[in-house]
């Protein structure tokens, strides 16, 4: 028996070579510039005071808009405030971002997160928290281990995510310079010949 004979046998499908960059699971593409055209179309004009800012993986899409503070009186807490502008807002919302989430969720493939800033403040309301799978070596593994028994994580897998964090944090401008290319190959390929 070959081994896709094998694996169909037991349920699992055909094996994917290297060449199989996406699983049939994975959502359509969503051009950036996309998105935030259709959300600047659906989204009330009266709810943040400039574009929402957002982001997208394969998983999700996250949106977060800025709330103004312009009504708030002089002399106040501000960090208080800006809390209480963003639990405002989303109280107040709530609904119509649900109705918003399923429209973009049918058209894209993907949750949507909700998020708001004022002043300071920014605050996520729901994301997810998806798992991703890697295989380490020991020297790796070692770091992580290294994190757990310090006390910085209660885990591995909290130990990795940490990681990452520190990464996105201190390679920022590498990061962004990175998705910025990968945004203009993929303007280039919606632009060929077989689009």
């Amino acid at each position: 028996m070959k081994p896709d004979e094998k694996d169909n046998a037991r349920g699992r499908g055909p094996r994917r070579g290297p060449d199989d960059r996406h699983r049939q699971s994975d959502p359509p593409p969503a051009a950036p510039t996309e998105v935030e055209g259709w959300l600047a179309g659906r989204l009330p004009a009266q709810w943040f005071t400039a574009a929402a800012d957002v982001v997208i993986d394969r998983d999700e899409i996250t949106v977060i808009g800025r709330l103004s503070l312009d009504d708030i009186p002089a002399g106040v807490d501000s960090a208080a405030a800006e809390a209480g502008r963003i639990k405002r807002f989303r109280e107040e919302t709530r609904d119509a971002r649900i109705a918003i989430a399923q429209e973009a969720e049918a058209r894209y493939g993907r949750s949507i997160a909700w998020g708001a800033a004022a002043g300071e403040s920014q605050q996520l309301f729901a994301n997810l928290a998806v798992p991703a799978m890697t295989r380490l070596r020991q020297p790796e593994r070692l770091v992580l281990d290294t994190l757990v028994d310090a006390g910085v994580a209660r885990s591995r897998a909290e130990a990795l995510a940490w990681c990452v964090r520190l990464v996105g944090r201190h390679e920022e401008e590498w990061i962004t310079a990175l998705r910025t290319a990968l945004n203009s190959v993929e303007q280039v390929r919606s632009s060929g010949p077989l689009s």
